[in-house]
């Protein structure tokens, strides 16, 4: 499943969208109640998501499940890729056209539709001490969350890892690093022994700004951090920033073979390559877990294991965080019908579905008590526990900053890889793009 560059250009582009249909003053709408003791089943409830392809099967299985229970019942399932949903999703908003339930990356992504009117206030049925809510991890609910109101659904637990093949660690005589400098040393000690340490494409541009997430994260006060990645308190003047980018760099040479050529080399070539055993090491999402490691792959035959991305030496920022952030679904409050829509988004969160979906994709749920020995690997499993034990969790770089600042990373970092341009020079571009997003 490809995490995508979420915001980026497209999410420009919805901003752009959601500018244009609230201009006029029909864009936003009045909430309503969205009362679940008497719901009306019966009607169509119109969903998108962007599952398609592997992924598919368990909002078919959602769809097939709830009609089968409510016979009145049509749900309209729209499922498109990546990026066929975010065209999609461009296109719906400008014509003011958003199904009842849509998906949407946390973040400043999802803020866009906040703060144009088009998302449902869900802060009765799912906020912090309802029913519904109190079944769900609280950083989940906590990431579409704002200004104390709830406006989305978690829908998966997603946070970053790197995966290493734990023959190839031994074989080499590398351990698991505990600090940046003994990655680095792992790196070398693998690369001596004639292997590649790490797996690593960014042709997308996306793959890179995960690492710069979690470097940020560790090399920069929180609370300089939340406000730098909001342009109207924004100075990016703290020297974590560089920091991160030289860190970044370091890994990019000292641990990967692609290097310079990253940019041009596809993350899921990578991504494959360490689950053929052609790779140590690789730096992915958990919910891709499954994908970077078949059943009867090389790694899973060799053993694998996971480790967060190591802190750097006098690290001044949250040691403690971890990148990653839940996918999740929004609610139209325009929804012919709303009670209907927000009751089949709980029925898809229920503990039983909630563990089918990890049963059927490996991708774990914000439901708590949903992963079980038989539905998830030990490493997947593990994973959730450092994601419940994380001292805060660090959303995407292109999702919780504004679409301009998120682009000029990417291209910023893009030239850093390339050698083009300096970690000087790339916290430029940044701080140009967010003076120029100021209100």
């Amino acid at each position: 499943m490809k995490k995508t560059p979420h915001a980026l250009v497209i999410g420009g582009l919805v901003a752009l969208a959601l500018t244009a249909c609230s201009s006029g003053g029909t864009g936003t709408t009045a909430q309503k109640d969205v009362d679940l003791s008497d719901v009306d089943y019966s009607g169509t409830v119109s969903v998108i998501t962007r599952y398609a392809g592997a992924y598919e099967g368990f909002f078919q299985q959602m769809k097939a499940d709830f009609e089968a229970e409510h016979p009145d019942v049509t749900i309209e399932l729209q499922q498109e890729s990546d990026q066929g949903y975010k065209d999609k999703i461009k296109t719906l908003t400008a014509s003011q056209s958003l199904p009842d339930v849509y998906f949407s990356w946390a973040g400043n992504y999802a803020e866009q539709f906040y703060d144009n009117g088009v998302v449902q206030d869900l802060t009765s049925v799912i906020g912090s001490g309802t029913e519904w809510g109190d079944t769900l991890a609280p950083s989940a609910v906590g990431a579409f969350t704002k200004d104390g109101k709830t406006y989305g659904i978690p829908f998966g637990l997603d946070a970053k890892f790197m995966v290493y093949n734990e023959k190839m660690f031994a074989d080499a005589g590398a351990t698991v690093p505990t600090d940046l400098d003994s990655l680095l040393e792992t790196c070398s000690t693998l690369s001596a022994a004639g292997l590649t340490p790490m797996s690593f494409g960014n042709v997308d541009g996306w793959p890179a700004l995960h690492f710069i997430t979690q470097l940020n994260s560790y090399n920069v006060p929180a609370k300089t951090l939340a406000d730098d990645y909001k342009p109207d308190t924004a100075t990016f003047e703290n020297p974590g920033y560089v920091d991160s980018l030289d860190q970044f760099s370091e890994i990019v040479d000292q641990c990967t073979t692609t290097g310079a050529s990253a940019n041009g080399s596809d993350y899921y070539s990578q991504r494959d390559a360490f689950g053929a055993g052609a790779s140590a090491m690789f730096y992915v999402e958990n919910l891709e877990f499954g994908a970077t490691v078949p059943e009867g792959s090389q790694a899973e035959q060799d053993g694998w294991n996971i480790f967060k991305l190591p802190v750097p030496a006098d690290a001044a920022g949250d040691t403690g965080a971890l990148t990653g952030a839940p996918d999740g679904f929004l609610v139209n409050p325009k929804a012919e019908n709303l009670p209907l829509a927000v009751e089949f988004m709980r029925f898809v969160t229920d503990k039983k579905n909630a563990e089918t979906l990890t049963t059927m994709l490996n991708i774990p749920s914000p439901v708590v008590g949903s992963l079980t020995e038989s539905n998830s690997t030990p490493q997947l499993r593990e994973s959730i526990d450092q994601l419940q034990d994380a001292s805060s969790l660090s959303i995407w770089l292109d999702t919780v900053t504004v679409p301009d600042v998120a682009d000029a990373y990417l291209s910023g970092v893009e030239g850093l890889i390339a050698g083009d341009k300096t970690p000087e020079q790339v916290m430029d571009a940044v701080k140009a793009a967010s003076e120029q997003a100021k209100g």
